[in-house]
């Protein structure tokens, strides 16, 4: 389930992290955080008192908050407390440094573009393609992938018309569809392309982005033609749909002598 811990920097310290293979997400040591950002001597001491502070005010946040053996610097493992992204950037939130305000600013900022987009899309749009293209995407390629993203947006919207209205049962499709189609899971195609919190779609090859939209429109219209609803019902088009990406995938492989199924990914050189 966890993996190995892992060393980042934040505000030039060294903040210890340590990725769930499961929820595929990173949960960092909080201590670590608060430390970089009070610049107290103790930095437990510190956490602790702003623990107890969050709990006399019934914040949720001390809850999400997990306790993980992390190694120290006299080299032994010791229980810590760990939070995931969201958690942690609420406790930044709390932090009352001139150290954290920045953060707090960067997301005042960002929780503002957000409403915006939910006014206009488009805006959104734009900024998914401005994004793509500060990592080198080509125009060929955010076109391709924003044309596929509108083909899942379809499937997705149907099943939540459909009641499938969680987010569970939402993965629980789309990883039927993706086996049929790959013979992976999400989980095992990300391994091979060496991806952790990364978007799997943002680094699939043309091939794959193309047989993955056809098993997404394959799957939603059969679904509209038979109706289908809830989660087993939606189960059947999913999984024989996909298997029209798989055949289309195994003639063109028998073709060309190539996979399409690729361990490359656009992730930057290390």
């Amino acid at each position: 389930m966890w993996e190995k811990t892992a060393i980042s920097m934040f505000e030039g310290k060294k903040i210890r992290r340590v990725w769930d293979k499961e929820k595929e997400k990173w949960y960092f040591s909080v201590v670590d955080v608060v430390w970089s950002l009070s610049e107290s001597t103790d930095a437990r001491k510190y956490w602790n008192k702003l623990k107890q502070r969050l709990k006399d005010e019934w914040s949720e946040m001390v809850t999400k908050c997990h306790q993980l053996k992390l190694i120290a610097s006299d080299g032994k493992y010791y229980y810590t407390d760990v939070a995931d992204t969201e958690a942690m950037l609420r406790i930044i939130q709390s932090v009352p440094s001139p150290n954290a305000e920045p953060f707090k600013l960067r997301l005042a900022k960002v929780w503002y573009e957000r409403m915006q987009e939910t006014v206009d899309p488009e805006i959104s749009l734009n900024r998914a393609r401005e994004n793509r293209q500060k990592y080198g995407r080509s125009e060929k390629r955010i076109q391709q992938r924003m044309m596929g993203q509108e083909t899942r947006n379809k499937l997705t919207d149907y099943w939540r018309d459909h009641d499938v209205t969680i987010w569970e049962e939402f993965a629980i499709l789309t990883n039927i569809i993706h086996e049929e189609r790959t013979w992976l899971s999400v989980k095992e195609h990300k391994h091979i392309k060496h991806l952790k919190s990364q978007n799997l779609r943002d680094h699939m090859s043309e091939a794959e982005l193309i047989f993955t939209a056809l098993a997404e429109l394959s799957t939603r219209q059969i679904a509209e033609t038979i109706e289908a609803k809830w989660l087993d019902e939606n189960k059947v088009p999913a999984k024989k749909w996909g298997q029209i990406a798989k055949n289309a995938r195994k003639a063109l492989e028998k073709k060309t002598g190539k996979n399409v199924v690729t361990w490359a990914n656009f992730l930057p050189p290390k």
